[in-house]
């Protein structure tokens, strides 16, 4: 078969396009950045794609063409300067259906989630249950899927959260420590995809094991699989996640992706359950998960990185900013340094024309779609600063605290960034 899958460079939906493409069928992907993604799975067709521009049935009509099954795995948590939750996960899907309609009624399976509970009025599930609503109500041939917490070989929103937490120093600092968390494996999603293509199920199913651990219990398992001796579990009270999921949500606006934005959170107040319908779908335990999938280095490493990576930029922002703005609380003084070697106004032009460049470089770091080009500004600000202050003022390298010194660590932060940036 012909199948379309939307979100197919994500956690879930690269490991559906597998299992399809290993079934047999012929597989187009849809994704922001087709190139990468080429690289990694070159037996799919991929296409350049964004939801968020495809709120009418004509933008559909040729990407649907010939297509038998169209997989939604594509979804976003909060509304933000990468994501818009309306556009994406509502408006989208309903030029849809409607363009599938009129082409060859291709099964829709939706990778959904529950609807229900204390988040079920936030955008998020709004925004889902709008779209499950419609495709239900529109005649097509469909599978809506509701998984409960993913988890597999590879790790991306609240399953690389939990990896996080378990590699944590010393304790385990915990909200909610005792909300039941239901789980199943990546692959089961890719198993009942299958069968939904093979014709084996449709309509509702909500997909969860059958054991249903704590969140306490469930980062224990991961310090476990990252082969992390054990450590006590430090309850904190739910009043300290305001101040975290604040900067989690304005981090967002800015175009970072957080599992600790409010959405996040507010489901974890109940913790993630399903009303399991029934189905005879296989799924795995958490334990069963990640005995399957053995840890390695590289899972320890993205794991301690993975908290340290938003103090790791906001620091080089504070960093740069400070650079910038000192200097101009003094500028003739610093300006001064230049004199030797042009006149006055050619140096308190340049010093001006740093502070700003400083400023600017630790400004645009915090927006997420500048943020790879503004590292490499640092990386190119950086190295001509050195280049130039070596040539005016030598004599500076000689103190050990001077400011050619304290570039050099600088850049090695830098170069940290840039090699932790990456979010799929």
């Amino acid at each position: 078969m012909n199948i379309l899958i939307l979100g197919a460079t994500g956690f879930i939906g690269s490991v559906v396009a597998a299992r399809l493409v290993a079934d047999g069928h012929a597989v187009t992907g849809l994704g922001r950045n087709p190139t990468r993604a080429r690289l990694k799975q070159p037996a799919i067709d991929w296409r350049r794609a964004d939801l968020s521009c495809m709120t009418k049935a004509t933008d559909w009509d040729e990407i649907l063409k010939d297509q038998h099954v169209v997989v939604n795995c594509a979804g976003a948590l909060q509304d933000g300067l990468s994501d818009d939750l309306s556009a994406t996960q509502a408006e989208a899907m309903l030029a849809l259906y409607s363009a599938a309609k009129g082409s060859s009624r291709p099964l829709i399976v939706q990778i959904s989630a529950r609807t229900a509970g204390a988040a079920s009025d936030l955008p998020f599930l709004a925004t889902k249950r709008r779209a499950d609503e419609a495709l239900a109500a529109s005649g097509l041939p469909h599978l809506i899927l509701r998984p409960a917490l993913v988890l597999g070989r590879n790790a991306h929103g609240g399953s690389a959260l939990l990896r996080a937490l378990a590699a944590f120093p010393l304790v385990l600092p915990l909200v909610h420590t005792e909300s039941p968390v239901e789980t199943l494996s990546v692959a089961d999603v890719a198993e009942a995809v299958s069968r939904a293509v093979s014709g084996g199920i449709c309509g509702d199913v909500d997909l969860a094991a059958d054991e249903v651990p704590t969140l306490a219990d469930l980062v224990r398992l991961h310090r476990q699989w990252l082969g992390l001796p054990p450590a006590r579990v430090f309850a904190l009270p739910g009043w300290l996640a305001g101040p975290v999921t604040w900067l989690a949500d304005l981090s967002g606006l800015l175009g970072w992706r957080s599992p600790l934005r409010s959405t996040a959170v507010t489901v974890m107040t109940e913790g993630v359950r399903s009303s399991k319908t029934g189905s005879s779908l296989p799924t795995t335990p958490a334990a069963a998960t990640l005995a399957a999938n053995p840890s390695g280095v590289q899972d320890l490493w993205f794991a301690r990185l993975y908290l340290l990576k938003p103090l790791v930029i906001s620091g080089l922002s504070v960093f740069w900013l400070l650079s910038g703005l000192i200097p101009l609380q003094a500028l003739e003084k610093t300006s001064a340094h230049f004199l030797p070697f042009m006149p006055e106004a050619a140096a308190t032009a340049l010093t001006l024309a740093t502070c700003l460049i400083d400023i600017a470089l630790g400004a645009a770091v915090l927006l997420r779609p500048l943020a790879k080009r503004a590292l490499l500004g640092m990386l190119a600000v950086s190295f001509a600063y050195l280049a130039g202050a070596s040539m005016l003022e030598p004599a500076l390298w000689l103190d050990p605290l001077g400011p050619l010194v304290k570039v050099l660590p600088s850049i090695l932060l830098t170069l940290i960034a840039l090699a932790t940036l990456d979010e799929r």
